[in-house]
């Protein structure tokens, strides 16, 4: 499949996979792009210029995306498994329902960037620039999250069961509908964050101790005792 599709403003259906699409991404198009169903998986598409570009049901396993321009680009559907937007540019960026399990965002910018519905099971979200970036239904499973940034956030539908929140910035939070078993919360900081609606399973008395200034209701408190062998009688 020849790049010069990409001079075009829409393209649909087009397969361009395991394409080293860099110097046909390069320049600014006269319009943002619109790719629908086009399969990029395995393409190289770093440094690419995709501003305010639409990607509508495209697949980018394994995509190369790193520094990519990707400010004010809405993906709908679709998925980048195993793709890399490490040091992208995401500023205004939007993700709705799209699969990006085991995806790597070292470094990238993610300024007001917003993730909904989305499947991020294993993604590395270390070292990340910007503020206001924001998660909603997704599902976090043992995701690399340190030092993450989140603060007086309200979270809803978040499955973090078993992902790294150490040295998360989570104060003043209120979750919602969400689950955190199994997480890593070494340093984690809760001052303030309301946790009643969220499933915090069995903690042990060393991990709950990392919820200090946080509220939580009396069965998460009866749980954590439970772990201790203590019985809370009403």
């Amino acid at each position: 499949m020849s790049t010069d599709l990409l001079a075009q403003g829409e393209i649909t259906d087009a397969d361009l996979s395991e394409l080293d699409l860099r110097d046909a991404l390069a320049q600014e198009p006269g319009a943002p792009r619109v790719l629908t169903r086009c399969d990029l998986s395995g393409a190289d598409l770093r440094d690419a210029h995709l501003v305010d570009a639409r990607l509508v049901e495209c697949r980018l396993d394994g995509a190369r995306l790193d520094r990519a321009v990707l400010e004010g680009a809405v993906f709908t559907g679709g998925g980048a498994p195993a793709a890399s937007f490490a040091h992208a540019e995401c500023t205004d960026t939007r993700f709705e329902c799209t699969d990006l399990a085991n995806t790597r965002w070292q470094g990238a910018l993610l300024t007001d960037t917003v993730f909904t519905g989305c499947r991020m099971t294993g993604a590395g979200l270390t070292s990340l620039r910007g503020i206001g970036y924001t998660f909603s239904q997704c599902n976090l499973m043992l995701a690399r999250c340190k030092g993450l940034v989140l603060r007086g956030q309200t979270l809803e539908g978040l499955r973090m069961d078993e992902a790294d929140l150490a040295s998360a910035d989570l104060r003043e939070t209120v979750w919602t509908e969400s689950r955190l078993r199994g997480a890593n919360l070494v340093n984690a900081r809760f001052t303030g964050a309301d946790l009643r609606g969220a499933d915090l399973g069995e903690l042990e008395l060393q991990q709950a101790g990392f919820l200090r200034g946080a509220t939580i209701g009396p069965a998460q408190a009866g749980l954590i005792l439970g772990s201790l062998g203590i019985t809370v009688a009403e």
